[in-house]
């Protein structure tokens, strides 16, 4: 497959064409659509910790406000390109609209390696980051929060240097902060238990119980482990995960046929979701290339690494045991591979409601902090469930309604709205 096929924005803007084409959008809103709305290319100059000066490239994308102030993530990654930055930020508008939260899309990034940078050159990093932005970002504008590499601690760094640039608090400018800093109770689990709340429902409608079925995980970073958590909570295995090696630079699978300890793996896992290959196998995990997680005779499989992870030639790979993918990650599946997951007649839960459980929460963390009001833990996660649990049901039930597959289905309801609000202002 040539390299084309797998630039994301590319991928994104096919999956919205093809919706498009479903509801007969006219052409003004296409062309606002496909595109983003507005983005930044900057610099970043910085003094390394050695005194000599380094430029790093910065990015943020805001796809669509139509319904609110933009949402999304910043990834540190030493890959970012601005055509996974422009993906991002448009499946952030679906997500938001999916789930029905009054905000829109955007993502950022840096293009850079957190393992090879000291604390205070990631501080300067993100203050460099806020400074280029500042005009542009802010609680009622668009809201930053913690994707790949980055974290709270870098939240606050961008929260700090926001606030003393304006000379005020502005605690709902970011979110993913730390809990005693203004942010929400239930974050940490938030993007992962969304997963398994909509796995949860669609083994209810396949009538089948979680306790019958065995799982295969991409990744090991937060979402994959509170995946792991709470579909083992509702009597599920988990046999075979998987994640990137940093020494190696490679990425490996971890096999155990009666289940892995999810515990006793944190255990022996470092910052960035790395597993400790020998005292895995010291362990009894028999250790397996990176891609052998999808390889597995499980019933559901759950990406919750990177994009492009399911492809024409990774999916001929999988079970015929395979009964449901849950997209944990963002735009883990190429639109060549969803042809084979459908006609395979596997349930697919969609990126974008998958794991909208993130924006979900960041959404109730904004709205505590511009309150200045905090809500309890059970409280955040069960109005999480809630959300995730209704926007699944409304997506299967235009699914069935319409003989859809299930991403086409997301993509109607989350497409539809976003298109009205864009009618509703008079901009097409």
């Amino acid at each position: 497959m040539n390299k084309e096929a797998f630039n994301p924005f590319r991928m994104a803007q096919t999956q919205f064409d093809h919706v498009a084409d479903i509801l007969e959008l006219n052409e003004p809103t296409r062309d606002l659509l496909r595109n983003p709305m507005r983005e930044y290319h900057f610099n970043i100059p910085i003094r390394m910790d050695d005194g000599t000066s380094k430029v790093f490239r910065g990015f943020r994308v805001q796809h669509n406000d139509a319904r609110g102030p933009c949402k999304g993530v910043i990834r540190f990654h030493p890959q970012e390109t601005i055509d996974t930055v422009r993906a991002l930020s448009m499946w952030m508008t679906w997500k938001c609209a999916v789930v029905d939260i009054p905000l829109g899309g955007g993502k950022g990034g840096v293009i850079c390696d957190p393992h090879n940078l000291s604390a205070r050159e990631q501080e300067q990093i993100c203050r460099g980051w806020v400074r280029q932005l500042a005009r542009v970002v802010g609680p009622l504008a668009d809201v930053p929060a913690p994707d790949v590499m980055t974290s709270a601690q870098h939240m606050l760094w961008m929260l700090d240097e926001y606030e003393h640039i304006y000379g005020n608090k502005f605690p709902g400018f970011i979110t993913g902060k730390p809990v005693g800093m203004g942010g929400s109770l239930g974050r940490t689990e938030a993007t992962g238990f969304g997963v398994v709340y909509t796995l949860r429902e669609a083994l209810k409608q396949l009538n089948i119980k979680p306790e019958d079925m065995l799982a295969s995980v991409q990744g090991f970073g937060n979402v994959a482990q509170y995946a792991i958590r709470l579909y083992s909570q509702l009597g599920g295995t988990v046999i075979c995960v998987s994640c990137w090696d940093q020494n190696d630079q490679t990425s490996y699978s971890f096999k155990k046929k009666d289940g892995i300890d999810l515990d006793a793996l944190l255990k022996i896992t470092d910052r960035f979701g790395g597993i400790d290959k020998d005292k895995a196998k010291d362990m009894g995990y028999e250790i397996l290339p990176g891609d052998a997680w999808i390889e597995q005779e499980v019933d559901i499989l759950i990406p919750a690494a990177l994009e492009n992870q399911i492809t024409v030639e990774t999916a001929q790979k999988m079970s015929p045991r395979v009964k449901v993918i849950a997209e944990g990650a963002n735009g883990p599946t190429t639109p060549e591979a969803d042809k084979i997951i459908a006609e395979r007649n596997i349930f697919l839960i969609p990126d974008f409601l998958a794991n909208a459980g993130g924006v979900t929460c960041s959404y109730f963390e904004q709205v505590q902090s511009n309150m200045n009001y905090y809500w309890e833990k059970d409280e955040v996660l069960g109005k999480l469930d809630v959300k995730m649990t209704s926007a699944f049901l409304a997506v299967s039930d235009m699914a069935r309604k319409r003989k859809l597959y299930m991403r086409d289905a997301a993509y109607v309801i989350s497409v539809a709205r976003v298109a009205q609000a864009c009618s509703d202002r008079g901009w097409v």
